[in-house]
């Protein structure tokens, strides 16, 4: 009798085990039906993401285009500016040479790769700006010229004590002060850099941008930035633009549109007044082609401040 219990204790034991393990096959069947319909979600909507990522790209494909033209001008604008850097100040040239090869390598990727997204244009504009801030950090540190002449400012100052001496001494110090004088002169020069010209074109929505077909330019603008320069005398100043069109003549709104230069006096465009504070300062002036008409070939831009020229740049129109 008593083996009889047993064996009755045991079956049931045994099919109480049985029941447990069905359970848990029930319940691991059940996280699994769920998280295999939460994958498939996931799936469905990456899917939909991606068309929708395409058609937005298909959409944006002109503007994608002038994005990759203005990166481009923007990378070779900045490569001439390294040039000018290292012809400058020589000591840099092996920090300056590796900027260089961060833009030239962003350049060839925007020139081997002709059918980029919009997403990754947009990257290579947010390295450009990076660059463009680091570039900016250079261009005030290499001050030489303008350390320079701090120095020929205290030279000139001792050398005028000393004209009484004699008139030979005299004669010669006068000269080297009118030198000195003129190279302290010149290293108060404000200078542009960092140049962006182009033509716009109106868009249905009333709003502008950039294109390169001469029919349908109605506005010329150019933006740059003036240095930072501790010898010039701050305050008001006026900055005037000269844009000269393929025959070679400056576009000119109005006929008393005229300033005085180290060349005489010059018409000019258009221009646009500053606070000039010895920072550097970024600018940017537009033309309105009213009754004019923009033809096809190269533009010259010139920029004059204080009388003398500051920065040059160009632009091309089909």
């Amino acid at each position: 009798m008593s083996e009889q219990q047993n064996e009755r204790s045991s079956n049931g034991i045994y099919l109480i085990i049985i029941l447990l393990l069905l359970s848990c096959l029930a319940v691991f069947a059940y996280l699994y039906s769920v998280k295999r319909k939460e994958f498939n979600n996931c799936n469905n909507e990456n899917i939909i993401l991606k068309s929708d990522m395409q058609g937005m790209n298909d959409m944006m494909q002109g503007y994608v285009g002038n994005m990759s033209n203005d990166l481009k001008k923007d990378f070779k604008n900045m490569l001439a500016t390294y040039d000018k850097l290292i012809e400058k100040d020589k000591s840099k040239a092996d920090s300056l040479n590796l900027q260089k090869a961060q833009i030239q390598t962003l350049l060839d990727k925007l020139n081997s790769n002709k059918k980029l997204s919009a997403s990754e244009l947009y990257k290579l504009r947010k390295e450009n700006e990076t660059l463009r801030g680091i570039m900016r950090s250079y261009v005030r540190q290499i001050d030489s010229l303008n350390t320079l002449n701090i120095k020929l400012t205290s030279d000139l100052d001792q050398t005028t004590t000393k004209l009484t001496e004699t008139s030979n001494e005299r004669d010669q110090f006068k000269k080297e002060a009118e030198e000195k004088g003129e190279k302290i002169k010149l290293g108060s020069r404000l200078q542009a850099y960092g140049f962006k010209s182009e033509a716009l074109r109106m868009k249905l929505n009333k709003t502008t941008e950039p294109t390169e077909k001469a029919k349908n330019a109605i506005q010329f603008r150019s933006s740059f930035t003036i240095s930072e320069n501790s010898l010039t005398t701050p305050g008001r100043k006026s900055v005037y633009m000269q844009i000269i069109g393929p025959d070679g003549e400056v576009f000119q709104a109005s006929p008393n549109n005229k300033f005085n230069s180290e060349s005489g006096t010059m018409v000019f465009s258009d221009k646009k007044d500053i606070d000039y504070s010895n920072q550097a300062v970024d600018v940017t002036i537009y033309y309105d082609l009213k009754s004019e008409t923009a033809s096809k070939g190269n533009y010259k831009v010139k920029v004059y401040c204080d009388g003398t020229l500051i920065g040059t740049d160009n632009f091309s129109l089909k």
